[in-house]
C-alpha cells in the first residue's frame, strides 16, 4: 500500500513539470492554461482531442488529467504552449480543483464548464457547485497573490469586467466570473428533440447565467461544424487568436454568444407564469433562477427524497 495519497502524487507532478519556472512573476510569455470542468461524461475529454488535432477515442477521465498542445507564430519564432488540464468525476473531486490554480498560471488561466444538456436535472446542481469551488480556489490565489504583487491583483480584477462594454445597461446587475469563462452545452443532438418549452427553460438559464457571469456559452454535439467553432472558441483562450464576435440566440438552433453581447433584456424573466414570481422567496436574481429551473427540473436527490417520503406517508396511513 503506497503512503502517497493520490493529492500527493498530483501536487508532485505539478511541481515537477513547474521546475524550472521562475517564482512569482507568471508564467512565460505565450504560455496559457485551460481548465475543463463539467458533467461526468459530458464530451470534455472529445473537445480536448479535436482542439489537439488528435484523432483517437477518448477515455475516460478517472481523476486530473494534464496534456499540452504547442502553436507556431511565425517562422523561426519559438511555439505559444498551452497547459490543457481537465477534472474527472463530475462534482466528486471538487478538492483537486486548487491542483492547476496557482499564483504563477492564475493571470493567463481560462475555465471551461461542459455541461450535459441531456440531462437537465442534474444540470444546476453540477454547475453551482463546480462554479462555486472553482471561485472560492481562485479567490483564495487572488489575495495571496494581492499580499505579494498588488498591481497584479489589481489587474486581475480589472481583467474582469474587459467583457463588458462601459456603457452596457448590466453594468452594474452582473458579477463577472474571476478568470475568463465558457459555459458549453453538450449533447445538442438530444436536447434538439427535447420539447420546446424544456428547451426554452434551459437555454433561457444557461443565457442568464452566463451573463451574470460575463461568460461565452455555445452548445455543442459530433457535428463537425459545431465542433470547429468549439475548437474556435478554445484556441482563441489557448493561444488567443480569432475571438469570435457570433451569437446565436434563437433556442431552436445551437446557441453562440459571446461574452459581452447578451442583455438581461433580451434574456427575460424567468420562465413561469407572472403570478408564480411571487411565490418565490429569493435572495438574489441568482438564487431566483435557481429556484425556478429547479421546480422545474428538480436535481436527482430532491426527487427521490419527495419519492421516499411519500412512500413512507403512505406506509404511516396504512399502518394507521
Amino acid at each position: 500500500m503506497p503512503s502517497e495519497t493520490l493529492w500527493e502524487i498530483a501536487k508532485a507532478e505539478v511541481e515537477e513539470r513547474r521546475s524550472g519556472g521562475s517564482e512569482g512573476d507568471g508564467v512565460e510569455i505565450g504560455e496559457k492554461s485551460v481548465f475543463f470542468i463539467g458533467s461526468k461524461n459530458g464530451g470534455k475529454t472529445t473537445i480536448i482531442l479535436r482542439c489537439l488535432d488528435r484523432d483517437e477515442p477518448p477515455k475516460p477521465t478517472l481523476a486530473l488529467e494534464y496534456t499540452y498542445g504547442r502553436r507556431a507564430k511565425g517562422h523561426n519564432i519559438p511555439k505559444d504552449i498551452a497547459h490543457f488540464w481537465e477534472l474527472g468525476g463530475g462534482t466528486s473531486l471538487l478538492d483537486l480543483i486548487s491542483i492547476p490554480i496557482t499564483s504563477d498560471t492564475l493571470r493567463t488561466f481560462s475555465i471551461v464548464l461542459v455541461l450535459d444538456l441531456s440531462k437537465p436535472n442534474d444540470l444546476w446542481p453540477t454547475m453551482e457547485n463546480l462554479l462555486q469551488a472553482t471561485k472560492l480556489n481562485v479567490d483564495k490565489v487572488i489575495m495571496k497573490l494581492g499580499k505579494k504583487n498588488s498591481k497584479a491583483a489589481s489587474e486581475m480584477r480589472q481583467k474582469m469586467w474587459s467583457n463588458m462594454q462601459k456603457d452596457h445597461p448590466d453594468r452594474e446587475l452582473i458579477d463577472p466570473f474571476p478568470i475568463p469563462l465558457v459555459i458549453i452545452g453538450s449533447k445538442y443532438d438530444i436536447f434538439q428533440d427535447f420539447d420546446s418549452e424544456k428547451r426554452k427553460v434551459i437555454c433561457k438559464t444557461l443565457r442568464f447565467v452566463a451573463h451574470y457571469y460575463g461568460a461565452s456559452l455555445m452548445f455543442t454535439s459530433k457535428s463537425e461544424a459545431l465542433l470547429l467553432k468549439i475548437r474556435g472558441v478554445i484556441n482563441q483562450l489557448a493561444f488567443g487568436i480569432n475571438k469570435s464576435k457570433s451569437i446565436c440566440v434563437d433556442q431552436n438552433k445551437p446557441l453562440f454568444i459571446t461574452a459581452g453581447l447578451d442583455s438581461l433584456s433580451q434574456i427575460g424573466s424567468p420562465p413561469l407564469p407572472d403570478n408564480d414570481i411571487g411565490k418565490f422567496h429569493a435572495r438574489s436574481p441568482m438564487d431566483l433562477w435557481k429556484k425556478v429551473y429547479e421546480k422545474l427540473f428538480p436535481p436527482k436527490e430532491l426527487e427521490q427524497y419527495k419519492r421516499s417520503s411519500s412512500k413512507s406517508w403512505k406506509q404511516i396511513e396504512l399502518d394507521s
